[in-house]
């Protein structure tokens, strides 16, 4: 043995070659943490002083390296950017001391390498690739980049242009799209990953390979001239920063990175790329992405607890077919659980299997999928107009109409078809889950599934618990919806639950908005910019104006002190008029189907005329009270949600609005935008606003937060 740590271990093999294995103990995954870090440095050493010929790098996980430890490096970032460039260049010496062992190192990359791990993949000096494993540079995504070297040592191995493009995608790359760009040397099956990779270090062992051409490409300076450099950088730059967006400073900043040090040697240019991590690193955009990050990982522990209560399924339905009901169903085929698919009518039957038929059929175009995984798919949708088959069955979904007598119809029928712990959850987005309770004989083993729409896009699943619904009805449900793909959070009843209860009170204040003689189309050009996908009158008619006057009344019932309007408002106007959105093209905008057949906005005279007859008194409005009249009446019903236990912590509400919404994720969540802002000075804000109602009026814990200092997050 001739190095052995916690999380790395050296050893001889034949032929005077060694084998360093990364395998960290008591964990499930390599990172890199502080730990592993200094233990590469000592096993480096202790290389350097040894007489090996040549070095294999390997994993005794699943997954090779899965990147750095970011709860670990939150204290690199509390530093001022001195010190993070500091901490970061320490970190390049380690690996700069590896890739300069005196003799050939090859990567034997078995499953994930990103991040920090596939920039030590980089640091050697071949790369072999397993075909299940999966290399990239996802930093991006944090609102940093690449900071062990990555954007130097990729834009020397594969060109500037690939590097560019790997970078600020932040995506996993796939063995045939690595090899072809050079990023691997060779890609090999699981079982002959190893082989294939000693053999190629014999070779350069014995000199057949020179190893040192590689080194040295790797540790010079870019290979472009002047023009060359000028057409990459600056086209780069400018597409890039149009995919990003405005509000994504990080991936153009790689660009600018990897353009400063392209002229420059390894170290130099190492010193360049840890000057502009540190920027990034400083970032509000990258405190607030990897403060969601954290609160996915907290998310994903809190469902973890969940489900070790959970029933396992192993067979699904879902009432009521049509579109939902066919989204829902090919989830969960698509993810491997069979569904039955109930509707009572052949139409709506033929809609749902239409439905998942359309969203297979686009991954097969994709070469995500092939003919025979469409098929295998497919027949795990057994469409039925009966209940025969239901005594199978673990959970049953319910999604048809959102109409209470309808549904307590529905499900009071079915729970008579159920073998006993049969769980049952309705897809309302709004009707009470104690109220549905009342038709059925079990109400513990009732509780909401709240889907998003489209439901193969939308992340998020609200798993809604009632009040007799019991602890195991909810970890079955959490449990089936994690192995749909879904991230689900757990809330307690009200009306609308979490994301729409939060949703419509922004609503609310878009509708007194338009009464105050604001332009829709020009709120939702300064809500985009603000950052949201789209703008309140966009999303309304995205949503349906019909579902969202519905869901009004019922927010106006629940909350009448604030959600109850006292004016005609311009959205149930359109409903007058029949105009419910893109459902049947025309709402605050008109539709027409462009050439991809998708329904692309055009501006309407018709619907500013409109706006216009239920306008009250006009007042002048800046694009910092648009914000302001939008965002604190979200971010206070956010704030109440907490308060009132419908949801556990400000990350999961935070996360909720992320994944549900869409809000924006380089603003961290509703609650983290208070803390942005400061409390006391949101508190302020909003009695800015106090003329315009109990909206926009905060709750007394909240002014007791602003006059101690406290915050949402720590």
């Amino acid at each position: 043995m001739i190095y052995q740590g916690k999380g790395i271990r050296v050893e001889a093999l034949e032929n005077g070659l060694a084998e360093m294995v990364f395998d960290l103990q008591d964990e499930s995954v390599n990172k890199f943490n502080q730990a592993t870090l200094n233990e590469l440095g000592e096993a480096t050493q202790a290389l350097a002083a040894s007489d090996v010929k040549g070095l294999l790098v390997s994993s005794g996980k699943d997954s090779f390296i899965v990147g750095a430890d970011i709860t670990e490096f939150l204290t690199w970032f509390a530093k001022d950017e001195d010190g993070v460039i500091a901490d970061i260049l320490t970190v390049n010496e380690l690996f700069s001391a590896f890739e300069d062992l005196p003799f050939p190192t090859v990567v034997a990359i078995n499953g994930l390498a990103l991040g920090g791990g596939f920039e030590m993949a980089l640091s050697a000096d071949f790369r072999v690739m397993s075909t299940k494993a999966k290399v990239g540079l996802p930093e991006i995504k944090l609102g940093i980049y690449p900071g062990f070297g990555g954007t130097v040592r990729l834009s020397r191995l594969v060109g500037a242009d690939n590097a560019i493009e790997w970078i600020a995608s932040g995506k996993e790359n796939r063995p045939d799209d690595a090899f072809k760009i050079g990023a691997v040397d060779a890609v090999a099956e699981p079982d002959q990953l190893r082989d294939t990779a000693l053999h190629l270090l014999g070779r350069l062992a014995a000199g057949e390979v020179d190893y040192k051409a590689r080194r040295e490409q790797k540790k010079g300076k870019l290979q472009l001239n002047n023009i060359e450099s000028m057409m990459v950088f600056e086209t780069a730059k400018g597409y890039v920063a149009g995919q990003a967006g405005r509000h994504y400073p990080a991936p153009v900043e790689a660009v600018k990175t990897i353009q400063k040090h392209a002229s420059f040697e390894r170290d130099k240019a190492l010193a360049i790329e840890a000057k502009g991590f540190a920027k990034m690193a400083k970032s509000l955009t990258a405190e607030n992405l990897i403060g969601l990050f954290l609160n996915d990982q907290k998310i994903k522990k809190i469902a973890k607890e969940h489900v070790k209560q959970a029933k396992d399924v192993k067979q699904a339905a879902v009432l009521g077919a049509g579109i939902m009901g066919g989204g829902i169903a090919y989830q969960s085929a698509y993810k491997g659980t069979p569904i039955l698919m109930k509707d009572i009518a052949e139409e709506g039957i033929q809609l749902g299997l239409d439905e998942a038929a359309k969203l297979l059929a686009k991954l097969v175009d994709r070469g995500r999928l092939d003919a025979r995984g469409m098929a295998d798919v497919l027949n795990r949708i057994r469409p039925t107009l009966s209940y025969g088959d239901f005594g199978n069955v673990d959970v049953v979904v319910e999604a048809v109409v959102e109409n209470t007598k309808v549904k307590k119809a529905v499900l009071a029928e079915a729970e008579g078809q159920l073998k006993d712990g049969a769980v049952l959850a309705s897809n309302t987005s709004t009707i009470s889950i104690t109220e549905l309770a009342t038709a059925l004989k079990k109400p513990e083993q009732f509780c909401g599934m709240h889907f998003f729409n489209p439901v193969h896009r939308m992340p998020l699943v609200e798993v809604i618990r009632g009040e007799k619904t019991s602890a195991e009805t909810i970890a079955t449900v959490v449990s089936y919806a994690q192995k749909m793909g879904k991230t689900p959070i757990v809330v307690n009843d009200c009306p609308g639950f979490l994301v729409n209860r939060i949703l419509f009170p922004y609503f609310g204040g878009f509708a007194m908005l338009l009464r105050d003689g604001a332009n829709f189309e020009a709120v939702d050009k300064t809500m985009e910019k603000f950052g949201w996908p789209m703008g309140p009158a966009y999303l309304m008619d995205v949503v349906g104006i019909d579902t969202g006057v519905h869901a009004q009344e019922v927010m106006a019932e629940g909350f009448p002190d604030r959600m109850k309007q006292d004016f005609k408002s311009a959205i149930q106007l359109m409903y007058d008029e029949k105009r419910y959105g893109q459902k049947n093209g025309q709402g605050f905008y008109r539709y027409e189907i462009d050439k991809k057949g998708k329904p692309k906005k055009v501006s309407d005279e018709t619907a500013h005329e409109l706006v216009a007859s239920v306008r009250g008194h006009q007042q002048e409005l800046s694009e910092e009270d648009i914000i302001n009249r939008l965002m604190i009446p979200m971010c206070l019903e956010t704030v109440r949600c907490l308060e009132d236990g419908i949801v556990d912590t400000a990350a999961e509400a935070d996360m909720g609005l992320v994944y549900g919404i869409g809000f924006p994720p380089f603003r961290g969540g509703a609650l983290k935008y208070i803390d942005d802002l400061g409390v006391a000075e949101f508190v302020a804000l909003c009695d800015r606003y106090a003329d315009l109602g109990k909206l926009y009026e905060p709750t007394a814990k909240l002014r007791d937060m602003a006059k101690s200092g406290q915050t949402f997050h720590g």
